[in-house]
């Protein structure tokens, strides 16, 4: 299992898999062939079929231009490679020099012959096994986290909660429609005002929601995002970590243990199953969100590590089976909703598991697998193609 900063990356939306990803992909392309003038992208599959709503284009047109060379965009969304459902071949022109990238979620990007996983750092890879190093040890499990990743964690989490808490800022300034073409107007800003006057629950709930939307509108703009564990799902953790500190006057050394927990659930997801949306549909984006920021919220509660995995498993047992199926492909309906409702969830899972004793019938470890194979199940159309479900009847009449 890989470092957790894998599943924290720092970037710019609406997707860590259709726009971080084949940016990244170019830059690393053209880093290998310094001076290029022209190079060809040629999309296949999700990133194809989805990739204009999610700026795909944009975003390696970009890319290339930054460094020096133009770009032509092919499309071929019936054309599926055999790794995974996001893949894309970048060409050097007019040499025919090309290299097979695939965007796998979360902003990672793996070369065709690249195998995974690139480096282990965790002994143990189960929630079972961390649970009982846990209880053996006595230690936490963000002491487990810290225990195994480099050193230099503590400061980069501080820099990813840093960059939370600006989108959340700015997702609350922020008024007026979000780009795209759905002329979906921003409701983060009049959700908050509308909460600060409810009094009692409803008004410190209402404010999770605002949090949420906050960060999922910034990311829809395209604006600068953590992926927790995708950028379609950034805003489900901090709008829950927001709350709490502010709740419960929670010091930052608090909420960047919180990070640490979430990470290595969002970690485990990762590895034993997938956090992409065109690969398991949309349980492996907001399932696992919802899971991390459960977990997260238990731990600083005061749960046990029994108590935390219950959370997380019930995060993403609850969501299993939801498909990935955007309208327009923007990262906007319904994703935006989606991240304000798992965050709510995310606090009634907490309060759950704690008036539990942590005991519970289905494992987080089952859960994981069971999610593979239903995300496996699914049909192409419920995975981020735009194929089906509410891409097809949400359409706005031609």
């Amino acid at each position: 299992m890989e470092t957790i900063k894998d599943i924290f990356r720092i970037g710019y939306g609406p997707s860590s898999s259709h726009t971080m990803g084949p940016r990244k992909a170019v830059e690393e392309f053209l880093t290998g062939h310094r001076g290029a003038s022209h190079i060809e992208v040629t999309l296949y599959g999700s990133l194809a079929a989805t990739g204009r709503g999610h700026m795909t284009d944009v975003a390696i047109m970009e890319e290339a231009r930054r460094a020096g060379a133009s770009c032509e965009v092919l499309w071929q969304p019936e054309t599926e490679l055999p790794r995974h459902p996001n893949a894309l071949k970048i060409t050097l022109l007019p040499d025919d020099i090309h290299e097979i990238y695939y965007s796998v979620g979360g902003g990672k990007i793996v070369k065709d012959q690249q195998q995974l996983p690139e480096r282990h750092i965790y002994p143990l890879d189960t929630m079972n096994q961390i649970m009982q190093w846990c209880e053996t040890s006595g230690r936490p499990m963000w002491e487990y986290v810290f225990e195994h990743e480099d050193a230099d964690l503590p400061d980069y989490l501080n820099e990813v909660w840093k960059v939370m808490k600006s989108a959340l800022k700015a997702g609350l300034d922020h008024e007026g429609v979000l780009p795209g073409g759905l002329n979906l107007p921003r409701k983060a800003s009049g959700y908050y005002a509308k909460a600060t006057h409810f009094s009692g629950p409803m008004g410190k709930r209402s404010k999770v929601y605002a949090y949420a939307l906050a960060v999922s509108e910034e990311n829809a703009a395209g604006g600068m995002v953590v992926t927790a564990p995708t950028c379609g799902s950034c805003g489900v953790l901090p709008a829950v970590l927001r709350y709490q500190k502010e709740v419960y006057k929670l010091p930052e050394s608090r909420i960047i243990r919180a990070l640490a927990t979430a990470g290595i659930i969002g970690a485990l997801v990762k590895e034993h199953a997938s956090i992409s949306g065109a690969e398991v549909g949309c349980q492996g984006e907001i399932g696992t969100a919802c899971a991390m920021a459960s977990g997260a919220s238990a731990q600083l509660m005061g749960g046990s590590a029994r108590q935390i995995e219950y959370a997380a498993e019930m995060g993403l047992e609850h969501h299993l089976g939801l498909t990935c199926d955007p309208i327009g492909g923007l990262v906007q309906i319904p994703c935006i909703e989606r991240n304000a409702l798992a965050a709510v969830r995310a606090l009634n899972h907490m309060n759950y598991s704690l008036l539990s004793d942590g005991m519970h019938r289905v494992s987080f470890d089952q859960v994981v697998s069971v999610m593979k194979e239903t995300g496996h199940a699914l049909p192409s159309l419920y995975r981020e193609t735009s194929g089906g479900g509410l891409a097809r009847i949400g359409q706005p009449p031609s």
